[in-house]
């Protein structure tokens, strides 16, 4: 009986060493395929000791990344060809929108709580000037066309508006866009007048046509908490991230109308669209960076869902820079033990 026992479980132990031997040897290859798959291919991190509370948003600008560590009143700046901390710019009242000029070789930063933008000296970080805005600054964009820094601004009804300053002069203009309530993510069009913002308290997006001053509201059609936005100028289409649902919204800028809805990440506070791909991404606080597909202006498919970590939220995308690699950076805030960080990602054909 031991005999005729033992050789089928003497067969079955050399089978199954042959088959764990086989997936060790296989193992490099699965793991190739599955990255070859991911849009998104997690590659190093940068530690940000010392960085407490949540991040806000991100900008590029003269072989950097600025990032707000809005929790630790503090701006962040990344050297992307070391890919190392470069520099903290301290003491700055929760930031939250910041760009860069490259023109006039000037950093700003918008604050909430100050009620201000605060304008840095590019090289030394040496604070230069502050703009006021009632209400508190919050999102911002840089038109190079016109030297103009557009700044998100107020918190209620009346003084919730788009307001302007000269990169060159770090004056207020008095172009000023009241919008009926607080902004969130705003997007200017390249070639057209058209600044898109979304007012989460309107429940709308609200358009305003920079030549004429004319200014209409959209409907947001069944979502609502409209934050993160991108543009897709090419197509037509307005992309925007809610939270409740949470779903990522594509509108027709043609029209107004939304032309799909899909089903979002949870707690997203950005959104980037990537022209080379049709690609948007979708980081948000659950953990995850979801990727979509365009297939055509009219449809769209989820591609993947990128894990990362809780409370990563924010990130910043600018498609290839100079002879990089395709990077996306996404800010996690610390956790336990583990410092607060970015990691880069190179983006996956």
């Amino acid at each position: 009986m031991r005999k005729t026992i033992g050789i089928p479980l003497g067969l079955g132990l050399v089978a199954a060493c042959a088959g764990l031997l086989n997936a060790q040897q296989n193992a490099p290859a699965a793991k190739a395929a599955v990255e070859r798959e991911q849009p998104l291919i997690l590659t190093e991190s940068i530690p940000l000791e010392g960085i407490k509370g949540r991040f806000d948003h991100f900008a590029i600008g003269g072989g950097r990344i600025f990032v707000s560590a809005l929790g630790s009143n503090a701006v962040e700046v990344i050297n992307t060809g070391a890919r190392t901390l470069g520099h903290s710019i301290t003491g700055v009242p929760d930031p939250q929108g910041v760009v860069y000029s490259p023109e006039t070789k000037k950093l700003f930063v918008a604050s909430g709580s100050a009620q201000k933008v605060y304008i840095y000296d590019g090289t030394t970080y040496d604070q230069i000037a502050t703009v006021d805005f009632e209400g508190g600054a919050d999102n911002l964009r840089y038109d190079p066309a016109n030297k103009r820094v557009y700044v998100g601004c107020g918190d209620n009804e009346k003084n919730g508006a788009i307001g302007t300053i000269d990169a060159v002069t770090n004056k207020r203009l008095d172009e000023t866009y009241k919008l009926g309530g607080e902004p969130e993510s705003f997007q200017l069009e390249k070639s057209g007048p058209n600044i898109y913002a979304n007012v989460p308290d309107l429940k709308q997006i609200v358009v305003v046509n920079r030549e004429t001053k004319a200014i209409t509201h959209w409907t947001l059609q069944g979502v609502e908490s409209n934050f993160p936005m991108a543009l897709d100028e090419a197509d037509h289409r307005l992309f925007v991230g809610a939270h409740a649902p949470a779903r990522l919204a594509v509108f027709d800028t043609t029209s107004g109308k939304m032309v799909a809805a899909l089903p979002g990440v949870q707690g997203t506070d950005d959104l980037y669209y990537d022209a080379d791909r049709k690609r948007v991404y979708m980081p948000g606080s659950a953990g995850f960076i979801y990727a979509y597909q365009m297939k055509d202006p009219d449809h769209y498919q989820l591609l993947a869902k990128v894990p990362t970590a809780i409370g990563a939220a924010t990130a910043g995308y600018w498609g290839k820079q100079g002879k990089g690699f395709d990077r996306f950076y996404l800010a996690v805030p610390v956790s336990g033990l583990n410092p607060a960080e970015v990691r880069i990602y190179i983006v996956q054909d």
